[in-house]
C-alpha cells in the first residue's frame, strides 16, 4: 500500500519506512513556531515543568505579530515575556517590531520552511507551509513547549483527500476563490483531521501566493494540513531564501485517499464567504450590492505582494467610497517595501486607504480596525466567525483582494468587473 505526500514526510521524520493512516508516531521537528499570544503560554508551561534548555535555538521561531505594535498594556506584557525568553535562550529567529511580519507570510519569505520539512506552530494557520511541500500543522501552546524542549512531537498519521485541479484561473479569480469554493463544497468539518493534497495540471496555473492562500485556509475545513507538489515555481521561490538542502516528496501512484475532489479552474467565479462560516459561500454576483462599512486587505492569507498588486490595479485612479473605511496591511516588511517601490502604497493612499505596518490587527479583532455594533466588513482574512472582528452583532464577508478592492470603490459588495 502506497503513501501520500504527507505520510511520506511523517514517515521520514519518524525514522520509519512506512506509516498508515491512524498510526501514532513521534517525529523530529525542523521548526517550532509561536507568536505573541501563544508563546507566553508555552513559556509558562516550559518553565513550570522545570525545563531550562531549548533543543536547538536555530529551529525555533517567535514572531510578535498579532497585537503589535502593542495596542495596550496586556499586549506589551505578552511581548515582553516572549522577548525576554528569546534573549535568554538566544533564539535566532526572533522577529519584533520593525522586522516582524504576519508569521505565515514571514516564515516562507525568510526561508525557514522548505520542502520536506516537518513543522509545528502554536497557531492554527501553520498549515500555510504546505504550499512549499512541507508537512506543517497547528498545535497548542503545551505542545509548543514540549517541541521547544525536545524537538519532537506526536502525530496521528492523517488520511488524505486528493484535490485535483484542472484548467486555468480566469481574470480576477485567485487562490482565495479556489479555497473558498472547496470549503463551500465540503463544509467546515469536511476534511477533519485529514490532509488536503492538491494535484493535477491546474496546479501549474497557480502562483506561489495562490498556493500559500489555499494551504493557509486548509484548517477552515478541518484539515490537518494542506500540501502542494514541489515544482519549478516552488524551486524558483526558494532561490536565494535558503541554503538548506530540501527533500522533494511525491505521493505513490497507489496511495490511498479517503476521497477525490475535482475542481475545474476554468469555471470558477470570484467567490465570497458570508457570515458566519467560511463554508457559507456565494459567488460575488449573487450578493453584489450588499452595504458595507469597512474593507480590510491583508493578513496571513492575503497580504503578500501579489495580493497588494491585485488590489492596487483595481484602485488605481479611483477613490474609496465615502461610506467605507479601507485598511491595507502588507503582511511583511519585504512586501511593504516592494509595494512602496512599485508605487502601490501611493495608489492606496491617493484612493483614501489607511496603510498599516505589518500586523494581524483586525483579523482577530485585535486592533487597527475593530468593528462597531451591526457593522459589516468585507475582508481578505480567513475567518468570519461570530464576534471575530468586533461585537457579536458585527458581520464579516471573506473575499479575495480583487473583490475587496472593488467593494471599497463601489461602497458595497462588488465584482471587480463593476469598477473596471
Amino acid at each position: 500500500m502506497g503513501m501520500t505526500m504527507s505520510q511520506k514526510i511523517l514517515a521520514a521524520h519518524a525514522g520509519l519506512d512506512h506509516v498508515e493512516a491512524g498510526q501514532l508516531i513521534e517525529c523530529k521537528l525542523d521548526l517550532v513556531l509561536g507568536n505573541d499570544i501563544t508563546t507566553p503560554v508555552a513559556i509558562g508551561v516550559f518553565e513550570d515543568a522545570g525545563l531550562t534548555q531549548v533543543f536547538d535555538r536555530n529551529k525555533i521561531a517567535i514572531v510578535l505579530d498579532h497585537y503589535t505594535p502593542c495596542k495596550d498594556i496586556k499586549a506589551a506584557q505578552l511581548c515582553a515575556t516572549a522577548r525576554n525568553f528569546a534573549k535568554k535562550h538566544e533564539i535566532k529567529n526572533f522577529f519584533d517590531v520593525g522586522t516582524v511580519g504576519v508569521e505565515h507570510a514571514l516564515i516562507p519569505e525568510k526561508g525557514l520552511a522548505i520542502p520536506g520539512d516537518c513543522i509545528i506552530g502554536a497557531d492554527s494557520h501553520t498549515c500555510t507551509y504546505g504550499a512549499l511541500g512541507a508537512f506543517s500543522t497547528g498545535i497548542g501552546s503545551t505542545d509548543m513547549a514540549a517541541g521547544m524542549a525536545t524537538g519532537t512531537a506526536w502525530f496521528k498519521v492523517p488520511q488524505a483527500i486528493k484535490v485535483v485541479l484542472t484548467g486555468k484561473k480566469q481574470k480576477y479569480v485567485s487562490g482565495k476563490d479556489v479555497i473558498l469554493h472547496l470549503i463551500g463544497l465540503i463544509g467546515v468539518d469536511g476534511a477533519l483531521y485529514q490532509s488536503l493534497e492538491f494535484t493535477g495540471e491546474g496546479v501549474s496555473a497557480l502562483s506561489m501566493d495562490d498556493r500559500f492562500t489555499i494551504s493557509n485556509m486548509a484548517i477552515e475545513c478541518g484539515a490537518k494540513n494542506g500540501i502542494f507538489p514541489v515544482d519549478e515555481k516552488t524551486i524558483a521561490y526558494l532561490a536565494g531564501r535558503t541554503d538548506r538542502q530540501y527533500t522533494k516528496f511525491e505521493a505513490d501512484p497507489d496511495a490511498v485517499y479517503a476521497r477525490t475532489i475535482t475542481i475545474d479552474l476554468d469555471t470558477l467565479k470570484p467567490t465570497v464567504a458570508m457570515p458566519h462560516l467560511p463554508s457559507n459561500t456565494k459567488t460575488v454576483d449573487e450578493v453584489a450590492g450588499m452595504p458595507l462599512q469597512q474593507v480590510v486587505i491583508g493578513s496571513c492569507t492575503n497580504g503578500r505582494i501579489q495580493d497588494l498588486r491585485e488590489a492596487a490595479e483595481i484602485m488605481k485612479g479611483k477613490t474609496v467610497a465615502s461610506n467605507i473605511r479601507c485598511i491595507v496591511i502588507p503582511a511583511t516588511q519585504e512586501s511593504y517595501l516592494q509595494a512602496v517601490k512599485e508605487g502601490l502604497v501611493e495608489i492606496f493612499i491617493n484612493a483614501g486607504c489607511a496603510v498599516s505596518t505589518p500586523t494581524c490587527g483586525p483579523c482577530l479583532g485585535g486592533h487597527m480596525g475593530v468593528l462597531a455594533d451591526n457593522e459589516w466588513a468585507i475582508s481578505t482574512t480567513n475567518r468570519n466567525f461570530v464576534g471575530r472582528m468586533g461585537p457579536t452583532s458585527s458581520m464579516i464577508i471573506l473575499a479575495s483582494p480583487a473583490v475587496a478592492a472593488a467593494s471599497a470603490v463601489k461602497g458595497c459588495v462588488a465584482s471587480p468587473e463593476e469598477v473596471e
